[in-house]
């Protein structure tokens, strides 16, 4: 018996040419994108101008002599040879890296800490999440303006009144070359933790409940659990938060202009206070506009060796 063969598969249909028309100007036209963009030309023409045009001003100023009264002249890299001359600039840098150390080492830790406790309080966790809040409602200047009475050097100030009671001397304060600096942080932090303290409750939230309770059966303790699973989970806000920390400390200015004004013995004169002086004292805003370049130029270094550096971390790990 001859046995039949399988009928062949049809061949395929041979493949049409593309109907797509492709999309010209008079098709771009047709769908309305010209309206679009005429639209949102205003709305663009002005970001650049009132965003990026004092940028741009600022660049061309950091070259030239002007007092803003006078006609501006050309003086090109001179205005950078006198501000990297100037005797002030080493101590200028020197407190704000000071000031930025102490922040991060006493003020991060803080709000992860207190929103780490917040996050295991099982009642009344909004109202704790407002009291620590409440400091970043208040304005700066009123907070810093109250802050400086509480820091009286005499010993009926708000601070040297409790120290007295356990019999401590009463403190200099701001009027103290070692402890105006930290006096400054510690206001600083109370100022600006809880908007960490509520950026890290949300993160918090993401950290799967599972992998407590794993840990709570294999007997893990809460600083064993913090460290193995609630900072390995935030970790990618840790980073930021720290980025945008060190960028924020770099650029202190309000907290040293109103408690010391750089004093005493320039002891808290920073950057941004320094930029302020050659403004506004000295009329040379071509020397204010080539440290603020400069000042600029070190955080873009900065932060673009830190996001290489965290990049690489997160590839290990």
């Amino acid at each position: 018996m001859q046995t039949l063969a399988p009928p062949a598969p049809p061949a395929p249909a041979p493949r049409q040419p593309s109907t797509r028309r492709r999309r010209g100007p008079a098709s771009w036209l047709r769908r309305g994108s010209l309206g679009a963009v005429l639209l949102a030309l205003p709305l663009v023409a002005a970001f650049l101008y009132f965003s990026w045009g004092p940028i741009v001003r600022g660049l061309v100023m950091a070259f030239q002599s002007s007092n803003f009264v006078g006609a501006a002249d050309w003086v090109g890299l001179e205005n950078f040879a006198y501000v990297l001359s100037d005797p002030l600039l080493p101590t200028a840098i020197g407190n704000t890296a000071w000031y930025g150390l102490l922040c991060l080492v006493f003020g991060f830790p803080l709000p992860i800490f207190l929103a780490v406790v917040m996050s295991e309080v099982r009642k009344r966790g909004g109202v704790y999440s407002v009291l620590a809040y409440l400091p970043v409602v208040v304005p700066p200047v009123v907070a810093i303006l109250l802050w400086k009475v509480f820091y009286d050097p005499s010993s009926t100030g708000l601070f040297n009144t409790v120290l007295g009671w356990f019999g401590i001397d009463p403190q200099p304060w701001l009027n103290s070359a070692q402890m105006a600096m930290p006096a400054l942080v510690l206001e600083a932090t109370w100022a600006n933790a809880g908007t960490n303290v509520i950026i890290f409750l949300a993160a918090l939230t993401g950290v799967r409940t599972e992998l407590y309770e794993a840990a709570e059966l294999d007997g893990a303790g809460v600083w064993r659990r913090i460290w193995h699973i609630t900072l390995p989970q935030i970790r990618g806000i840790i980073l930021v938060l720290v980025l945008l920390q060190v960028v924020g400390t770099a650029q202190v200015f309000t907290e040293p202009f109103l408690f010391t004004g750089g004093g005493p013995s320039n002891a808290t004169l920073t950057i941004l206070l320094m930029i302020y002086n050659y403004a506004f004292l000295n009329a040379d805003y071509g020397a204010a506009t080539a440290l603020s370049v400069l000042l600029a130029l070190v955080l873009c270094l900065f932060a673009g060796l830190y996001q290489l550096a965290t990049r690489r971390l997160d590839t290990d790990s």
